[in-house]
């Protein structure tokens, strides 16, 4: 993989585990917490998109619009759903699970339908990771079957999410030239309109969840666009099959903050997981 590609992406990743333990900490806000920080998010790019559109030398298109649309969609089910599942399973169950679905379903898309060749190296990393990623998911639940059951389901759910925006977000990048500024700006746009019906809701609840959560609001606000914009910068200059995998060195710092902050089980085969992980960046890496 491109060197310049690989450092964005495992910057992205740090930034990825971050807000997810701050997700995490307000695992019941649902909708509305993910509203908030939707919201943080539109208002912190709307000058980034102004000054984006100023520099572009190429005209607004139509599809520039609709390609964030679509993406506003994918990325408000995924809000929810993750959100669910902090709710009602571990961060070591649900996160891991999700975050290994997600590159999984990415690589067999985008070699199958896409016709990207990644080469063996990159796919034996990529089998690496997802082989990590189980690993991990296997350890970390409380004893509650039910609730292990739960964050397995929506770890899966939301894992297919990501395999979904990840490759329209790869396919509008690149193959529709959206400016990744843009797209990203319209999108967090996009997702704050889509979910103000269910704030409008519960305004007593927001008021309470930014009065007590504020900081938990503006990490996941702040943080998830700044990580996933470096995301986007890289889809334009590596391909998918070996970009979606290499984010989730995040898994590994997911993994080690469930254990340190959270207090959650299994250390030890956490981190195993986290060595396997670590071993399919490195054959992604010289790929």
């Amino acid at each position: 993989m491109n060197t310049t590609a690989l450092a964005m992406v495992l910057v992205a990743a740090v930034v990825h585990a971050v807000w997810n333990l701050a997700a995490k900490r307000v695992s019941a806000g649902g909708p509305r917490f993910v509203w908030l920080y939707y919201t943080v998010s539109a208002v912190a790019m709307l000058p980034v998109i102004a000054v984006a559109l100023a520099v572009e030398p190429e005209r607004p298109q139509w599809t520039w619009l609709l390609a964030a649309l679509v993406t506003a969609v994918l990325h408000v089910v995924y809000g929810i759903v993750l959100q669910r599942g902090y709710e009602v399973g571990d961060l070591s169950v649900v996160y891991p699970l999700a975050r290994g679905t997600g590159p999984l379903v990415s690589v067999l898309v985008a070699v199958t339908v896409l016709g990207e060749r990644p080469g063996v190296l990159g796919l034996i990393g990529a089998f690496l990771v997802v082989a990590g990623v189980l690993v991990i998911s296997l350890g970390g639940s409380t004893g509650d079957a039910k609730a292990r059951r739960a964050g397995v389901f929506y770890g899966v759910a939301t894992g297919t999410v990501i395999a979904a925006y990840t490759l329209w977000d790869a396919h509008s990048v690149t193959s529709l030239g959206v400016p990744p500024l843009v797209y990203f700006g319209g999108g967090a746009i996009g997702q704050s309109i889509l979910l103000a019906p269910a704030a409008a809701r519960g305004r007593s609840e927001i008021k309470r969840l930014w009065r007590d959560h504020r900081r938990e609001v503006l990490i996941v606000g702040l943080a998830s666009p700044a990580g996933y914009l470096l995301v986007l910068y890289a889809l334009r200059i590596a391909p998918v099959s070996l970009v979606a995998p290499a984010r989730e060195l995040s898994i590994v710092f997911g993994g080690v903050a469930a254990w340190l902050v959270l207090r959650e089980r299994n250390a030890a085969r956490r981190l195993a997981g986290s060595l396997v992980v670590l071993a399919g960046i490195a054959a992604i890496a010289v790929a």
